[in-house]
């Protein structure tokens, strides 16, 4: 996906100071550009220049099936992504053989009728 990303970044100098720097937008002057003068409409050069860095994405992209790639490749895939799935396989369901069994009903405390504290 970032392959094909292009960017364009601005950056502005002053001098040879740089001021601002902007990806995607265009940058912040220092507000000495160009100044004219109205009298004689004579233009100042200014000290200020622009710089603009295009990176270019992209634009062909190329897909593989998986034929095309080789045995062992094939192979190492097909291994890796069936250890992979089978490495978050799920715990058996524990059997409790006596999850049905109800203890009998309880008529006279015992230990109180024969006196016999566990301490």
């Amino acid at each position: 996906m970032f392959s094909t990303l292009s960017l364009t970044i601005d950056k502005h100098f002053c001098g040879d100071v740089l001021v601002d720097v902007a990806i995607f937008s265009e940058s912040e002057k220092c507000g000495m550009d160009i100044s004219k003068m109205e009298a004689t409409d004579m233009v100042k050069k200014s000290c200020c220049k622009n710089e603009i860095d295009v990176i270019e994405g992209l634009s062909d992209l190329t897909f593989n099936s998986f034929e095309d790639f080789d045995v062992i490749k094939q192979q190492v895939l097909f291994a890796y992504s069936y250890s992979y799935i089978n490495l978050f396989e799920g715990l058996p369901n524990l059997v409790i053989p006596h999850s049905n069994y109800l203890p009998p009903t309880l008529v006279k405390d015992i230990h109180l009728l024969d006196e016999v504290y566990l301490i």
